[in-house]
């Protein structure tokens, strides 16, 4: 079994920064891909970012340029530095943990507020 920790959201205004972190324990980080996925209301998940164990990013367009994923496998750690925030960027970000044998496990999330 795995879980996730995620922590770093909070209340930022536009133009600003945050830098969510995921803790990932209980199995092989390496043998994950993981992800960040956020909601907002009255949406459905979308997909943020993700990469895998060798360090391969993809990243929805809307983010772009503005996020950027990283991981630590000293540490098992996810990371998700996000620059330029809009009010747009509001959600619940949650963080994904993936292997390539259909395991799929989800952190708890953790609430990005954007401020105009």
């Amino acid at each position: 079994q795995v879980q996730l920790a995620e922590s770093g959201g909070g209340l930022v205004q536009a133009g600003g920064s945050l830098r969510l972190s995921c803790a990932f324990y209980g199995k092989t980080f390496a043998h994950f891909v993981m992800g960040w996925y956020r909601q907002a209301p009255g949406k459905q998940r979308e997909s943020v970012a993700t990469i895998t164990s060798g360090y391969s990013t993809n990243y929805a367009d809307s983010v772009k340029g503005r996020f950027t994923i990283s991981r630590d496998h000293a540490k098992n750690m996810v990371y998700l530095q996000m620059t330029s925030l809009k009010p747009e960027d509001t959600a619940v970000y949650y963080c994904n943990a993936r292997s390539f044998v259909g395991e799929d496990y989800w952190g708890e999330g953790t609430l990005v507020t954007v401020s105009s």
